[in-house]
């Protein structure tokens, strides 16, 4: 294979957590395209949601059990945020939606609080994720959190809460008539007998990153399954297949494009 323009691979590390990797190759290198190598199932993915990490924490006051006169139970007003969160959530199951991925969505992950069956507790704290489309961000979600909290309070003035953002990562999407887009959508009708399917998918990768910085970039990987589970595996006959996509790709882009 012959191509008139630079071809670069880059095997990035840290996806999973903060993306150093990917981040680490944008400052250093420059590219008309990208295509990230995420299972797709040899389906053409044009979008990706994103995520905000938020914590949002409730303050009572510390006292043995038996002083019901001056003990306030931060867990218990922490049920009031938890109902909001879930009332939000069902709000958004019915608001809008993305042609491709649907609704956003936000759940509890982890909560903690109290220290003894005999105290009062003084504090709770609850993480939370936020799932979001094109259109929402980190920012709209420490809204949406400081919103619950001020309906807890409006039934319950005595509660003292807050929210803060812990972590963002942008929802992406890139456009059907992105060069490409067509050219990867080409090249998959042509090494696969037909053309791909179009999807977005609801979880988060590196393509939000290159998206951002201006490479327009779509996914498109092998089928597999079992991700984040003691048994993971890739189907090596499509993984075959990506790698003739990719060659195509390849030879398009930098052939068309030098």
């Amino acid at each position: 294979l012959r191509l008139k323009g630079d071809l670069i691979v880059a095997a990035v590390a840290d996806e999973e957590v903060a993306s150093l990797g990917t981040s680490a190759v944008l400052r250093r290198r420059e590219a008309d395209a990208a295509i990230v190598t995420e299972p797709t199932e040899l389906r053409l993915c044009l979008a990706h949601k994103g995520f905000a990490w938020l914590e949002v924490e409730t303050v009572g006051v510390a006292a043995h059990g038996s002083r019901a006169d001056i003990g306030v139970d931060a867990v218990s007003h922490m049920g009031r945020i938890l109902t909001g969160v879930a009332n939000l959530d069902r709000r958004l199951h019915n608001g809008r939606g993305h042609p491709l991925l649907g609704r956003g969505s936000v759940h509890a992950s982890l909560i903690s609080g109290g220290q003894e069956l005999s105290t009062y507790p003084a504090r709770c704290a609850v993480q939370l994720e936020r799932r979001t489309i094109p259109g929402e961000d980190g920012a709209g979600a420490l809204r949406e959190m400081e919103e619950v909290i001020a309906a807890a309070r409006e039934s319950d003035p005595h509660l003292v809460a807050s929210a803060r953002l812990l972590l963002e990562r942008p929802p992406s999407q890139l456009g059907k008539d992105s060069f490409v887009t067509e050219a990867v959508e080409r090249a998959a009708t042509e090494c696969l007998g037909k053309a791909p399917e179009v999807i977005g998918v609801a979880y988060w990768m590196d393509m939000a990153l290159s998206n951002a910085v201006g490479i327009p970039t779509v996914a498109f990987g092998p089928s597999g399954e079992g991700a984040h589970a003691d048994v993971e595996w890739v189907d090596l006959a499509s993984l075959e297949k990506c790698v003739q996509v990719y060659l195509r790709v390849a030879e398009l882009l930098c052939v068309s494009r030098a």
